[in-house]
C-alpha cells in the first residue's frame, strides 16, 4: 500500500513503486477513471492509447498479407518507389 498527501493546489506525488508499475516517467498523462462500483482507478494514459492502437489495428497486418519482416519491407519499398509487391 502506498499513500500521498494532497497538496492546497491538488497535487501528489505519485509514490516511485507506483510510478514504476505504471511505467510512468515525467511528461506521462495519468488517467483516473470511476468503475461501476465506485472505485477510481488510475491508468497510465500514454499505454492506454497505445492499447487502444493496437486493438483498433488487430487483424490488419495479416489482412494486407503482411507476416514478417520482409513484407514490411515490400510494403515501404511500395510506398516509396511504386514497386508492386
Amino acid at each position: 500500500m502506498n499513500l500521498a498527501k494532497v497538496s492546497s493546489n491538488g497535487q501528489i506525488t505519485v509514490p516511485v513503486e507506483i510510478r514504476r508499475l505504471l511505467g510512468l516517467k515525467s511528461g506521462d498523462k495519468i488517467l483516473f477513471f470511476q468503475k461501476q462500483n465506485g472505485e477510481i482507478v488510475v491508468s497510465n494514459a500514454s499505454a492506454q492509447a497505445i492499447r487502444r492502437a493496437q486493438a483498433a489495428f488487430s487483424g490488419a497486418a495479416e489482412a494486407m498479407g503482411v507476416s514478417d519482416e520482409d513484407d514490411v519491407q515490400a510494403l515501404v519499398d511500395e510506398v516509396r518507389y511504386g514497386k508492386g509487391r
